[in-house]
C-alpha cells in the first residue's frame, strides 16, 4: 500500500508544531505515517484508535475542556508549572489564536478526523467502516465543540485541493449521520476500547443534547432546545439501559476508575483499554498531575480543584473522597479529593521538600502558590504492589470517555428541557437514583442550577465540565481567581492562526 505522511496529506488543513514544554506532552502519539490506496484493513483502523491516546494526556483536549472551568486550575508554584502561562491563560480565559495547546489540540483532533476518513473511503468491511465512522464522529464532535468549524478533506481528492469547511450546524448533521451508520453496523463489545453500538448511542445522546448550542445563531447563547432533540436523547439513553448498563451500587463509585475497572465496572461504555502488561493510553497522568513529589507514587505537584467546587459536595457524599481498600491502607492515598495532612505507606505523615508537614489547603493562588497549596483530585489511582510501592507505567485502569451515569444525567436534563420519556421516568427520579447510593441527600426538585451542580459532582475531572457550563450558559461566570465575567466569544476557541492563513475557507471565530 502506498505510504504517505499525514503531515503532507493534511498540510493545508493543519500545520504541525512541536510542544515547547515537556510536561505538556508526555505521550507519544505513534507514527505519523498512514496508508492510502487499496482496501482498508484492521491495521489501518488501529491507526485511528491510536490517535485517541492523546485524550489521556493532561494537556490539549483535556486541558481545554477542564482548565477554563470552575473545577480545575493549574497554579504556578515558584518556578514549577509556569510553562509560559499556558495553564493560567486557559483558566482566566485570556488565550489567543497562538496559544500552544489550542494549536496542538486542533492538530491532534483533525488528524483523527482525516485518518478515520481515509479508512472509511477505502473500507469494504462493514464493521471496519462502522468503527471508523464512530471514531470520525468522536474526533469531529470535539472539533465542533471546541472550535465551531470543521475543515474536511476528501482523502481521495488531489493533495492540492483546499479543504472545505463545514459550519457548526452542518458538521453536527454530518456527525449524526456518521453515528447513525455506526449504530446500525456495530454490535456489543467486551472491550471498552472497541467502539460498540452503545458507544454510538451514548455519543448520539450527547450530540443531540448539545445541538441547541451548535445550531445557535449567537455564539454562547441564548439556546433553544428542541423537543425533538430532547426526545432523541431519551431514546438513546433508554437503548443503553436496555443493553444492560447500570449505575454502580452504593459504596462503589470509584469502581469505574480503579485498576480493575475492566471487569468491575457496570457503567463504562467507551474509552481506552489498558492492561498490566500493555497500557498504551495509561491513566497515570490523572494522578501524577496532582500528586506531591513525596507521595507514593511521586507526582508532578500540579493541578488543583477550586475550594468552592469542593464545598459543593456534602460531607457524606462518597464522591468527595473515601479510603479505598487496597490503596489507602497500603500507600496512604485516598480516592477522590485530597485535603489536609497527607500520609504515605505505613500511615506515616508526609512532609514537603523543605520539611514542613504536607498539608493540602483550600487556599491556592493561580500565580503564586507554595507546593502544598490547593486541593488535589485522585479520581483515577494506581494499584500498589505487595510491598506498597507503585510502578504505574503499565497501569491497568481503563480510561473512560463515555459512561452510563453521564447518559442518565443527560436523560434527566432532556426531560427537564421538555422531552418525553416513554418509560415514564422523571428528572427527579433519575437524579436521586444517582445521588442516594453515594450518600448524598435526595433533592426535592430538579432545576437547571441543581442539575448542573449534580453533573459536576458526578462527572468531575472527566473532561465534560466546559461543555456542560456552556450548555447551561454559566461558562463565562466569575470564579475564584477569575473575578470578572468573560465575553461569550470565549465559549469557542480561536481557529489557530496558521490554519486560517493556509485555508481561505476558514474564518476566524468572533472575538479573536
Amino acid at each position: 500500500m502506498k505510504k504517505i505522511a499525514t503531515r503532507a496529506v493534511i498540510c493545508s488543513l493543519v500545520l504541525l508544531t512541536a510542544a515547547s514544554c515537556t510536561k505538556l506532552n508526555e505521550t507519544v502519539y505513534g507514527s505519523k505515517s498512514v496508508d492510502q490506496g487499496g482496501t482498508a484493513t484492521p491495521a489501518d483502523l488501529n491507526g485511528v484508535y491510536t490517535q485517541l491516546y492523546g485524550q489521556a494526556d493532561q494537556a490539549n483536549t483535556y486541558a481545554l475542556q477542564e482548565h477554563p472551568t470552575d473545577e480545575m486550575m493549574g497554579p504556578t508554584r515558584g518556578t514549577d508549572w509556569g510553562d509560559f502561562g499556558t495553564w493560567r491563560k486557559l483558566h482566566t480565559h485570556t488565550w489567543n489564536a497562538s496559544h500552544n495547546q489550542i494549536n496542538d489540540t486542533w492538530d491532534q483532533l483533525n488528524i483523527g478526523v482525516f485518518r478515520a476518513s481515509q479508512v472509511i473511503a477505502r473500507a469494504t468491511d462493514a464493521k471496519i467502516k462502522a468503527e471508523a465512522s464512530f471514531l470520525r464522529a468522536f474526533f469531529m464532535f470535539q472539533v465542533v465543540d471546541l472550535y465551531g468549524q470543521q475543515p474536511f478533506r476528501d482523502p481521495l481528492a488531489p493533495n492540492s485541493d483546499v479543504p472545505k469547511v463545514m459550519t457548526r450546524s452542518e458538521a453536527t448533521d454530518f456527525i449524526i449521520k456518521d453515528l447513525e451508520l455506526a449504530e446500525a453496523g456495530l454490535t456489543t463489545s467486551a472491550n471498552i476500547g472497541i467502539a460498540s453500538k452503545a458507544s454510538a448511542q451514548a455519543l448520539l445522546a450527547k450530540v443531540y443534547l448539545n445541538r441547541a448550542v451548535y445550531n445557535a445563531t449567537t455564539v454562547g447563547g441564548p439556546f433553544t432546545f428542541a423537543k425533538a432533540d430532547m426526545d432523541k436523547v431519551i431514546e438513546y439513553a433508554n437503548k443503553i439501559t436496555a443493553a444492560g448498563y447500570s449505575l454502580e451500587p452504593a459504596g462503589k463509585y470509584f469502581q469505574d476508575f480503579a485498576w480493575d475497572n475492566t471487569t468491575q465496572s457496570h457503567g463504562n461504555i467507551f474509552g481506552l483499554y489498558n492492561t498490566a502488561t500493555s497500557a498504551p493510553a495509561s491513566a497515570k497522568n490523572r494522578w501524577r498531575m496532582g500528586l506531591h513529589y513525596n507521595q507514593t507514587p511521586d507526582g508532578w505537584n500540579g493541578f488543583t480543584t477550586l475550594a468552592d467546587f469542593y464545598k459543593s459536595f456534602e460531607p457524606t457524599d462518597e464522591r468527595r473522597g473515601v479510603a479505598y481498600p487496597g490503596l489507602t491502607d497500603k500507600i496512604g492515598l485516598r480516592a477522590g479529593f485530597a485535603i489536609g495532612q497527607q500520609f504515605g505507606p505505613g500511615g506515616v505523615a508526609l512532609k514537603q521538600r523543605g520539611g514542613k508537614p504536607l498539608i493540602f489547603t483550600e487556599d491556592v493562588n493561580l500565580n503564586f502558590s507554595t507546593e502544598a497549596q490547593g486541593i488535589r483530585v485522585f479520581k483515577y489511582f494506581p494499584q500498589p504492589s505487595a510491598n506498597n510501592t507503585v510502578n504505574d507505567d503499565n497501569s491497568d485502569n481503563d480510561y473512560v470517555f463515555l459512561r452510563y451515569a453521564d447518559v442518565m444525567l443527560e436523560k434527566a436534563e432532556a426531560i427537564m428541557r421538555g422531552g418525553t420519556d416513554p418509560l415514564g421516568q422523571s428528572a427527579l427520579t433519575i437524579v436521586n437514583a444517582i445521588r442516594t447510593p453515594r450518600g448524598a441527600t435526595p433533592v426535592a426538585s430538579v432545576t437547571p442550577v441543581i442539575l448542573l451542580a449534580e453533573r459536576g459532582r458526578e462527572l468531575y475531572w472527566e473532561g465534560w465540565r466546559r461543555n456542560d457550563l456552556i450548555r447551561f450558559e454559566k461558562f463565562n461566570d466569575p470564579v475564584d481567581q477569575r473575578p470578572l465575567a468573560t465575553d461569550k466569544s470565549r465559549t469557542l476557541y480561536p481557529i489557530p492562526q496558521r490554519a486560517v492563513d493556509t485555508n481561505p475557507n476558514l474564518k476566524q471565530n468572533p472575538g479573536y
